[in-house]
């Protein structure tokens, strides 16, 4: 489904993000990205989002290379993939409802579409009881759970989650990744970049391990090992 096939970022001549790395993850995995910050994580999300092109080396989609998809198009790639953050990027001037409705105005979606398809969406994430309030009134769980449904809402094949747990305590941090194990369950692809050690040990899912922007390790039921 994804494939990182020999790339290579290089920013300036003393700033190398990624060297030669290539993997693959199939449909309806669950793969982890870890390494220490600086690694080269945030980057390959970007790479995979077209928000960033590689110096050399391809990125396929679908067997689709994503940097060769003419511009007016990515809209399409990216409405496939739903990006979750760690600083949430929700609009504080609207409620719950309100911001995940504002991805299906994006994409024009009707008043219908909208008014059946978010009261679904945050009753998977458990914020039924939530429509009416505004971000400012909700726990930084909450407000990640509004972001995780955003993702949802355009039915992603894949969810990229770029460190979502970094401004969480341990509760929240654990609600988060449950959620995000549940959606991988219901047949969406998951990918995780974090360096939580607690997160990674417990998941016993597949870890891919980033140093220095070089893949050192990539385990079936990867161990953090910094």
């Amino acid at each position: 489904m994804i494939k990182f096939q020999n790339i290579t970022k290089i920013y300036n001549p003393t700033t190398v993000a990624l060297d030669n790395v290539s993997f693959n993850i199939e449909k309806k995995e669950f793969v982890s990205i870890t390494g220490r910050s600086g690694a080269g994580k945030t980057t390959l999300l970007k790479l995979l989002l077209a928000e960033e092109k590689p110096t050399r080396g391809r990125v396929f989609f679908d067997d689709q290379d994503v940097h060769k998809i003419e511009p007016e198009k990515l809209p399409q790639l990216r409405r496939r993939i739903g990006a979750i953050f760690q600083d949430y990027k929700l609009l504080p001037s609207k409620t719950v409802f309100e911001n995940v409705a504002y991805v299906l105005e994006v994409i024009g979606a009707s008043d219908l579409e909208i008014s059946r398809d978010v009261p679904q969406v945050l009753e998977i994430v458990g914020l039924s009881d939530k429509p009416e309030n505004f971000p400012q009134e909700l726990s930084g769980g909450e407000r990640q759970r509004v972001a995780i449904a955003r993702a949802l809402i355009i039915r992603p094949n894949v969810i990229l989650a770029d460190e979502p747990t970094g401004n969480l305590d341990p509760y929240h941090i654990r609600e988060v990744i449950n959620l995000l194990l549940k959606i991988n369950e219901m047949g969406t692809t998951v990918l995780l970049a974090t360096h939580n050690k607690e997160i990674i040990n417990n998941l016993g899912k597949r870890v891919i391990t980033l140093e220095k922007g070089r893949v050192i390790k990539d385990e079936e039921k990867g161990r953090f090992i910094f």
